[in-house]
């Protein structure tokens, strides 16, 4: 029996809050309105011309291998997309997914209205962030703010509402984005993200820029700041610590550490030509190293979509691709269902769980 000074722990959603053991198997990185215009990249003068009109079967296959050469594929909040992303959540709900975690931030367009819409629509648990994406997408004003903005900005939508939807609390803080070298302006909202953590006893989520160093100098600002590393995510590490020893050492600091391209496998990264894109079954040979090291209540998995190629309704694998995929591939790599519903279920709700 609780006393009255016990507060039960619930994970903020989009449409209010539930406890952690509702939120069932979670994607801790997807995005389902966002832009991405600032990534945009030219395409190789040969194959320029299959870049001037949206999805055909002629040209899906180049836009697969050069997704940030068409303008059409980078932005994901038009009318298009909307539609294909309400048909593909609902396609994760039918194959067993529980709950989204929506990582847009500010200066990628977030869309809080949307992403009610689709939970309400489809019946799947969406949790929203908060904070700030990288420096060159911010403008001018945003960029001059202080620690101590970027703070409250957090601590409003956290404990009160988001600025673009006031009845909607965001549930965790992130995914909170840098380059590298680390920009000034980038380094106060990790600090604030530290101070919010410290506080609140929040979940964040790190973006880290394509350098092997990113991980390491995020997690000592942070830690400066007096956020926990128990709390802490860190993204997109198999496209970042490709070394299986960096992985291990990073893993050490007891972050979560999150495999989150599912799906994404291509022999020419656009984002960084030189490094070579692992392949979801190289994903799991990572995961599986870092089980063998004890810390599988440390890992957590997603796809992180942000473009319209890779749903459902433009040919690509859709939000279902790991619990539809993958999952039968970790149980014949000699993962154990204990161990996948501890990285799919239980590390998420722990994660996002809080008591304020």
């Amino acid at each position: 029996m609780l006393s009255f000074t016990e507060v039960l722990p619930t994970v903020k959603r989009v449409l209010g809050a539930v406890l952690p053991s509702d939120l069932g198997r979670t994607l801790t990185h997807e995005h389902l309105s966002m832009e991405f215009n600032h990534f945009y990249r030219k395409p190789p003068n040969q194959i320029a011309h299959r870049f001037q009109s949206g999805f055909t079967l002629e040209n899906v296959g180049y836009i697969r291998q050069y997704p940030y050469s068409s303008k059409f594929n980078i932005v994901m909040n038009d009318d298009h997309s909307k539609h294909a992303v309400y048909n593909d959540v609902g396609v994760f709900k039918e194959l067993g997914g529980g709950t989204i975690v929506e990582n847009t931030t500010i200066g990628l367009n977030r869309d809080i209205d949307f992403y009610k819409s689709v939970s309400e629509k489809t019946g799947v648990h969406v949790v929203a962030g908060t904070g700030h994406y990288i420096a060159d997408v911010q403008n001018d004003t945003i960029l001059d703010i202080r620690t101590e903005d970027l703070y409250n900005l957090m601590l409003t939508e956290l404990t009160e509402g988001c600025i673009d939807n006031p009845i909607v609390k965001a549930g965790f803080v992130g995914e909170i984005a840098s380059v590298w070298p680390i920009k000034d302006f980038e380094r106060r909202a990790i600090r604030a993200a530290g101070e919010i953590q410290a506080q609140l006893g929040c979940g964040i989520s790190f973006h880290p820029h394509r350098d092997p160093k990113a991980p390491f100098e995020i997690i000592r600002l942070y830690t400066e700041a007096g956020g926990r590393v128990n709390k802490a995510v860190m993204s997109h590490l198999d496209r970042t610590l490709l070394e299986l020893e960096q992985l291990l050492e990073f893993s050490e600091l007891g972050t979560y550490c999150q495999l989150d391209l599912f799906g994404t496998e291509v022999s020419h990264y656009q984002l960084n030509i030189h490094m070579d894109m692992p392949s979801d079954a190289q994903r799991l040979n990572m995961i599986k190293a870092l089980v063998n090291e004890g810390r599988e209540e440390r890992v957590l998995m997603s796809h992180d979509i942000h473009t319209k190629h890779r749903l459902i309704d433009f040919g690509g694998h859709g939000y279902s691709h790991i619990f539809f995929n993958v999952l039968p591939k970790m149980l014949a790599k000699g993962f154990t269902q204990a161990q996948i519903d501890k990285i799919t279920i239980e590390n998420p709700a722990n994660w996002l769980s809080v008591t304020y």
